[in-house]
């Protein structure tokens, strides 16, 4: 079965949109005092609209994966009812949460990662990419299942020019990995920090964290210097150095420094609220990763969505670039049994609302 001219059409938006320095991705972690884990993200994409949606998906609904010769991979029935958040296509569900708690994004490896080389005579157990989140949410209630069932699949890009990506996966019993495929093969790293990016691997940016031993919050003290006082100009001295750039390893370093500094709060909500506030933060303006006369139209931010989802809670919030009220989604409040699989744009309008008040 061919891909059909849809698909393929929409398989190039993808690969377009990838290939753009903007592929940015920036997740952190934080718990609450009652023991709430919420899990958040940003999403860039900065040279197109990524047309995202949420997508629900009831339990027993049918899913089949994606090839690089047609819909004819992998085919999984949704054991858990899940609500996702997909880019391009509703299939291509890059950040979700499932009923039993598991959390699953995708995050974009470009230039490291290396998928299997595709083999047709196993495409029944082939799996895209960009549907691994969708399979895991459908399958899996704990971190300790998709580790014992990935050997199963082999997961391979369905474009040749779409850059490769890795997977953060949590689950309510605070453990939390990352997945990286190099060679060929499924690597598995535990996630205790809490934070993720892009390129390069998990495990070089953990090294990395050394460079910064010096940063700590707060603000240095004043010394005298041979009778000269030298004294910070403000507060946040403590912090001097902290790269500031949009590069994944300057992200990296300052969503560690931003999420380990950060007060707990006593409540999933609470903390919720805050994992927006800190990635305020690495909201990617439009125009910095652009020649000046490369700059796209339509867009108001390479950041075109942020999520926070507590899985204590089974609540995932967005927030888009056009519109910055949240919006929630509890997934106690659907029956997985009974609603229709369905896809929603994540804005009605692709305008920011505006309240005028009224003086008197």
């Amino acid at each position: 079965m061919k891909i059909s001219y849809l698909l393929s059409t929409a398989l190039c938006a993808v690969s377009a949109a990838i290939a753009t320095p903007a592929d940015a991705c920036t997740g952190i972690t934080l718990t609450a005092k009652d023991g709430s884990r919420v899990l958040a993200r940003t999403i860039e994409w900065g040279g197109s609209i990524l047309k995202s949606e949420y997508v629900i998906v009831p339990r027993g609904y049918v899913q089949q994966s994606f090839t690089p010769t047609g819909t004819d991979g992998l085919k999984f029935t949704a054991k858990y009812g899940y609500v996702g958040l997909s880019t391009e296509l509703k299939e291509f569900v890059v950040e979700g949460l499932n009923e039993a708690g598991l959390s699953a994004g995708l995050f974009y490896f470009p230039g490291y990662g290396e998928y299997e080389k595709y083999d047709q005579s196993k495409k029944a157990s082939t799996l895209a990419d960009l549907q691994l989140v969708s399979w895991m949410l459908a399958s899996f209630g704990s971190v300790e299942e998709v580790v014992a069932a990935l050997p199963t699949v082999h997961v391979t890009g369905i474009h040749p020019d779409a850059s490769t990506a890795h997977w953060r996966v949590g689950d309510t019993s605070g453990r939390q990995i990352v997945i990286e495929i190099t060679n060929g093969v499924p690597h598995i790293y535990e996630n205790t920090l809490g934070v993720l990016t892009n390129s390069p691997g998990f495990e070089w940016h953990l090294t990395n964290l050394n460079n910064y031993v010096n940063l700590y919050p707060g603000g240095a003290a004043p010394k005298n210097m041979n009778g000269v006082n030298v004294a910070a100009f403000g507060a946040g001295s403590g912090f001097l150095g902290i790269p500031g750039d949009v590069t994944p390893p300057s992200r990296f370093i300052r969503a560690a420094f931003y999420q380990t500094t950060a007060p707990q709060y006593a409540t999933g909500r609470e903390t919720v609220l805050q994992s927006f506030h800190i990635l305020n933060n690495f909201d990617i303006p439009i125009g910095i990763e652009h020649a000046a006369d490369e700059i796209p139209e339509g867009l108001p931010s390479a950041t075109q969505w942020t999520t926070a989802t507590d899985i204590t809670a089974r609540t995932i919030y967005y927030r888009t670039a056009w519109n910055g009220t949240l919006r929630g989604i509890d997934l106690k409040s659907i029956d997985f049994t009974k609603t229709k699989y369905q896809a929603h744009p994540l804005d009605e309008r692709a305008e920011e609302p505006v309240q005028m008040l009224k003086i008197r």
